[in-house]
């Protein structure tokens, strides 16, 4: 793959499901990279049909389609980071996995283990957690789980700050490069996510926001970390301001629909145009 002259960092590809509601998938990661100041692309996975209720409906895109999407704007356009989030099947995964190490080596990889809507909803077949944990997770510049999917992932306990360590460690003996242990669905005032790397560990706090807008906040996150990961900055930078960045969003969330509402993407946006 050929860089242009000059080429600008930022560039993050986002390999994932489209959300037709906004407020998740591939719609969440187009808002959250571009109010973070990346540069989004996309392969869309899937077709779903979804509101803030619930998911309705499921169509997968052609292996080949997404295979297609991938390979063209790896070879014109290039990719600092890669993230990856709703990858429903083992073959898909594999694919994906085969194609992202031949066209982009050398791209850090993001990878939100995406298997259960905010509604409950299972989102992956079963036999695709183990190929994400054979053929994604290795070598993954992170890996971000909340406290359910690192329980399918490690087959670890997360209900504590020593579980989301523990589940961290045995992704980083899975061969992730970081793990972040996402501490949301553990009761408490304050939530607690946990990031370890082989350079060390680091725990983030904040207070909890008692809302029910929260739909496709781990998608919102993992972009976000995706965007600052592109623009060079190290992962616990990328986290921190991430964080930052959702937290925010959550507090800001419009209110829309019945159910888990979406939070507020383009906060950052609103905020600059108040200042001018």
């Amino acid at each position: 793959m050929s860089e242009p002259a000059g080429a600008q960092k930022g560039r993050v590809l986002v390999i994932a499901g489209s959300d037709n509601s906004g407020g998740a998938g591939i719609q969440a990661d187009i808002k959250a990279i571009t109010a973070s100041g990346g540069y989004a692309m996309t392969a869309i996975t899937a077709i779903t049909v979804q509101d803030t209720r619930g998911l309705h409906g499921v169509w997968p895109v052609p292996l080949e389609a997404v295979l297609g999407q991938i390979t063209t704007v790896l070879a014109d356009i290039g990719a600092d980071t890669i993230k990856t989030g709703m990858l429903a099947s083992a073959l898909l995964i594999e694919q994906v996995a085969e194609t992202l190490a031949e066209r982009a080596p050398k791209a850090g990889r993001v990878v939100d283990p995406v298997m259960v809507a905010t509604s409950g909803d299972r989102l992956v077949e079963r036999e695709a957690v183990e190929a994400l944990a054979s053929e994604l997770i290795p070598r993954a510049a992170l890996v971000t789980p909340n406290a359910p999917e690192a329980e399918i992932l490690t087959g670890k306990a997360v209900e504590t700050v020593d579980g989301q360590r523990r589940a961290a460690e045995a992704l980083l003996e899975r061969g992730a490069l970081g793990a972040l242990v996402k501490g949301g669905h553990i009761g408490g005032p304050v939530i607690v996510d946990v990031l370890q790397t082989h350079h060390g560990e680091w725990l983030f706090e904040s207070p909890r926001i008692e809302t029910c807008h929260t739909h496709g906040t781990g998608c919102t996150l993992a972009s976000a970390i995706a965007a600052h990961l592109a623009l060079g900055k190290p992962v616990p930078d990328a986290v921190d301001a991430a964080r930052d960045y959702l937290w925010k969003a959550i507090e800001t969330a419009p209110g829309f629909g019945a159910g888990h509402g979406p939070v507020n993407h383009g906060w950052p946006l609103t905020s600059a145009s108040e200042r001018e």
